[in-house]
Order: C-alpha cells, then structure tokens, then sequence
C-alpha cells in the first residue's frame, strides 16, 4: 500500500514537472538557445587557447631545464671554460642525443655558431635579424618556432649561455686567453664575461599532434555537449508544441463530440466493418437504442432494413444518397425519415466507412398537411362568404313567405306543416351560413380577466340537461392556483361548448365527460383537457377532424371543430386530439395566457 502510495506520489510530481516545463513558452527556448550557442563557443575557444598556452609553457619549461642542465654539466664536467671549445662541443653533442632535440648551439655575441650539434654548422653564422644584445639584456628564456630546412617547424627556446659561476671575477686567479691560469691578476686585467649564447630546438611534432587532438577533442566535445543542450530545448519545444496540440485537439475532440451529441439530426458512423462506430442522441430518440448497447454492433443487427438497403447501393467512390424513406423500426412503428448516406474517406481516398444522417419527418409532414389544410380552410372562407352573401337575402324571402303560408293555411293542416318544414329548413341553412361566416371571417379576439372556474361552471350549464338525458356524469378539476387569467371569455366558452357537444354525441347512453383546467410552465400556459368515455375516433379519421365540413354525424355541419380550432389558433394555442376507438378521446386546448386585457384580431 505504501508503495502504491509512493508510486502514485512519483508520478504526480513526474506530472507536475512536465507540465512545469512544457508550460514554459517557446519563445523562451529560442532565447536560451540563442545565448547558449555563443556561451559555448567563447569557452570552447577559451578552452583551445589555454591549451595552447600549457603547449607553449610546457616546451619552454622543457627547453628551459635543457638549458639549465646543459649549463650545469659545462660548470661541472669543464669548470667554467678551462676545458676548452672541444669539451663543450662534445657536451653538446652528447646531450642533443636526448628525444625531441632537433639541434642544440651555443653561438657567441655575433651570431657566430661555437658549438652545434650538427658539427657542419659550427663556424657558421646563426639568424643575422635576431637582435643578440636584447636577448643579452633579458636573463630570462625566450622562445619562438622556426622552420628547418627539411621543413619541420621548430620549436626554439633560447636564452643567453652563462657556464661560468656569477663570481667568478671575484677569484684571485684568471684565465688566459687558451684556458691558462693567470693567477694574481690585478681587478683591472680581468676579462668581462663573455657573451653567448645558447638555443635548443625542440620537436613539438608529438606535443602539437596532442594539441591539435585536444583541441578536436575540445571542440567534439563542446559541439556534443551544445547538441544535447539544443537537443533538450528542441524536445522540450516539441513536447510543449506536443501538449498544446493535444490540448488543442482535446478541446476540438469535446467541441465536436458536443456538437455531434446536440445535433437535431440523428447521426451515425459505420467503420469499413460497417460497425457502428458513433452514434448521438438524436439517432437514439428515432431508432430507440441506446448508445452505448449498439457501439460495436454491425448496422444490420441495429438499423431498418430499408436503411441498410440503401448503404448497400454504395461504392467506396464516394456515391451520396439522399432520399425520403418509410423505415419500420423494431417496435413495429412505421415512421418517415430523410436519410443522407455517403460514404467517408481520408486524404489518400482510402476506404473508412459510411456516414449516415437521420431526420425524422413526421413533424415535417404534420406542417406540411397544416399547411395544406389552411390553405384549403383559406379558399374555403372566400367561397363561404361569396355563398353567404349570396343565400341569405333569398333565405329571408322564402322564409317570409312560409310563415305567411302558415298563418293564411291554418285550416289546412297539411299545408301548415309544409310551410313550417320550410321555415325549419331556412332556419338551418342560416345556422349553417352563420357558422360558415364565423369561420370564414377573422376571429377577434378580446382578452379580459376571467375567472376559469366561472368560465367552466358556465359553459357546463348549458350541456347540463343533455347530460341528464343521456345520464352521462360530468367530473370537473380546476387546479386550485387558478383563479384569474386574461382571455377571451366568449370565444373560448364556443370552443368547450363544442367539444362538450362533441363528447355527448360520442356517448349513446351513459358514460362520463371530464373536464380538467390546469396551468402549465409557470403559470404562462392554461390547459383545457375535455375527455369523453365514448365510441372514440379511428386514427385515420384524426388527421381530417378538424377540417371544416368534415363529420361523421348525420345531422352534423361538419364546422364546429374547425371554428373550435381556428379561435385557439387566434389565441396562439394548440389544439391536439389523443382517441382510441373503443376507448374514449381526449381533447387538449393550450391557450397562452395574456398578461393584460386587450383588443387584439388576428385572422
């Protein structure tokens, strides 16, 4: 558990550091490279030169202690210069036998070559442009590099050559000039000390191939340490570039994801498998499946038939389908869909799969039979008040001269009872002329303050004794908010008198009519519900109820629910019909109710 604990604790903070160091902008990395670049080359060419200082150093310490040591066997083995020229030169000759000396001289203050490890050169003339009397004046060693004449290149330190101890002018004795002692010479006589000079030449061919080593060394070493250093900044830039593009693409991923998930159209995915790889909400509400039961599943087990069909007729060329369909889903409903299949592809045209949208149509349809249906409603309104103006002054007429009839005939029964049929029928086709005009005209609608229990006690009253008749019951709910609301009073008491009538024809003997009004989202909506427990209505015949002249009944006009319809259109509400033969029916009015009392027509 403890190391579980730690684990989890490493990656945390692996997670917290990597997130530190992608967080850092890029621009910051350019920056460090820019300056690491020069830091590196400054001490990469610091690190050369101080190499070639230790190179340098290293050779004149090295001549300088051949120099000394040179010095120090001529003191000894020839104690000053009494041993004479041939000594010296053979102490040269034997210490220029040592490694790395090309060549070893003593030369006096002319340049004139004493002794020399090549015996050839001895009596020669040495460099006529060095300057011997400043080397004279400098104790110290000097050195320089020089090239010989098979063309080596020479590392050559040189200094002035002292065999001869410091005090020896102090000694009661001199030489002469052979070598001879020339004892109690006066101070005056003696010799000053001679002037020459020694040069050693060094082979600094090994020294400078382990410089020039060196410094590759130095400067393979400087370029690695520089690569890994950009390297790093470079995988740091490209991690960061990394996590802002995943970023990015997760965002873009849940961007997409929620705008395909809330698409009003249902869609669907199948991969080159033609399994179903996506699948959104609005798919699930059409077909019924839920997501996560048909990801993975092939379409045939999930989609209609009528859908898979028409997949089948595509190619991998791209072909795009693009059709209304009536698809019978697994629940036996048969329902209108616009389908648009295409197949899908990448950038190299590669196969992948197919994509499928689904709309659903029967809203559609529904608009669209509305919308044929007010258009037929709208010619109809022309001819009804045509025809109305047209009948109504005969009607008048015909019915003056039947009531006259009746009162001149009164001994004549038979001819009483013609004149009044006829009154009877004019009396008819004026109701009929007057529903015609009321549904043909514009509606007006006057919004006051109502009291919805009054409004439903009132238009109750007046089918109360048709109810009794019939002993059918009347049940009323009025939700217990509802006290006052604007509307208007007379059109929609027309509206429940119609659907009251309605449910009465519906019900031969006995039965039950409810009425129910409640309020809807917050009070903005009042709600009507009329049921009836009577013979209901076919769901062919629902879609054409509300059609002016459409009844089933035999005295019936047929323009009672479509003036009924054509005032809760004026109201901007919705009327919708739920009937199951045998079952009964429910009418359902929803009026928006007004905030204020007005004096609005609408047609």
């Amino acid at each position: 558990m403890a190391s579980e604990l730690l684990r989890e604790q490493s990656m945390q903070a692996a997670a917290k550091i990597s997130k530190l160091w992608t967080g850092i902008p890029g621009r910051i990395y350019i920056g460090i490279a820019v300056i690491l670049m020069p830091i590196f080359t400054i001490l990469t060419v610091e690190n050369i030169h101080r190499q070639q200082e230790n190179t340098v150093r290293l050779l004149v310490e090295e001549g300088a202690a051949l120099i000394r040591s040179f010095e120090a066997g001529a003191r000894t083995g020839m104690m000053g210069r009494m041993m004479g020229g041939f000594k010296l030169q053979h102490l040269l000759t034997e210490t220029a036998q040592q490694p790395d000396i090309v060549y070893l001289m003593v030369t006096d203050g002319d340049g004139a070559i004493i002794a020399h490890s090549d015996l050839d050169q001895v009596g020669q003339v040495y460099d006529r442009n060095l300057d011997f009397d400043q080397i004279a004046l400098d104790p110290d060693v000097q050195w320089r590099r020089v090239r010989v004449e098979d063309g080596r290149e020479v590392f050559e330190v040189y200094r002035r050559f002292d065999p001869i101890a410091p005090n020896w002018h102090r000694s009661a004795s001199r030489m002469g000039p052979r070598g001879h002692m020339m004892p109690n010479a006066p101070p005056q006589q003696m010799e000053a000390p001679p002037r020459e000079f020694i040069f050693v030449g060094l082979d600094s061919a090994s020294i400078l191939s382990a410089q020039r080593a060196d410094t590759w060394h130095t400067i393979v070493m400087a370029a690695i340490l520089l690569f890994v250093c950009l390297s790093g900044i470079l995988l740091l830039f490209m991690a960061q570039g990394y996590r802002t593009t995943r970023a990015s693409l997760v965002r873009i991923k849940a961007f997409s994801d929620n705008v395909v998930e809330n698409m009003p159209i249902g869609l669907i995915a199948l991969d080159d498998q033609r399994r179903i790889a996506s699948y959104n909400q609005a798919a699930q509400s059409i077909l019924g499946f839920e997501t996560d039961a048909v990801v993975g599943l092939r379409a045939a087990q999930i989609l209609p038939e009528q859908i898979t069909e028409e997949i089948d007729g595509l190619t991998a060329a791209g072909d795009v389908v693009e059709k209304e369909i009536d698809c019978r889903l697994a629940d036996g409903r048969l329902i209108p869909l616009a389908l648009s299949a295409s197949v899908l592809q990448d950038g190299d045209h590669r196969f992948l799969g197919f994509v499928l949208l689904l709309k659903d149509l029967r809203e559609v349809y529904a608009l669209r039979r509305e919308i044929h249906r007010n258009q037929r409603l709208a010619s109809v309104g022309r001819l009804a008040a045509g025809v109305a103006h047209e009948v109504r002054n005969p009607l008048s007429s015909i019915k003056g001269f039947a009531t006259y009839f009746k009162e001149r005939y009164r001994e004549k029964p038979e001819d009483q009872q013609v004149a009044g049929i006829i009154i009877q029928e004019v009396d008819r086709l004026n109701r009929v002329i007057g529903q015609l005009l009321d549904f043909a005209r514009p509606i007006k609608v006057v919004a006051k303050a109502v009291a919805v229990p009054q409004l439903v006690a009132d238009s109750l009253k007046l089918v109360e004794a048709q109810a009794k008749e019939k002993a059918i019951g009347i049940e009323t709910t009025i939700a217990p908010q509802l006290r006052t609301v604007f509307l208007d009073p007379d059109r929609v008491k027309q509206v429940l008198l119609n659907l009251y009538l309605n449910a009465l024809d519906a019900m031969e003997t006995g039965g039950r009519l409810s009425v129910v009004a409640a309020a809807e989202d917050h009070d903005r909506w009042i709600v009507f519900r009329v049921s009836d427990t009577g013979h209901g209505i076919p769901k062919e015949n629902q879609l054409q109820i509300f059609d002016p002249y459409y009844t089933t009944k035999a005295t019936g006009t047929g323009l009672g629910l479509a003036i009924a319809h054509n005032i809760v259109d004026a109201h901007g509400g919705r009327i919708v019909v739920d009937s199951e033969a045998g079952e009964g029916t429910t009418v359902t009015v929803r009026i928006p109710v007004a905030r204020k009392e007005s004096n609005d027509e609408r047609a």
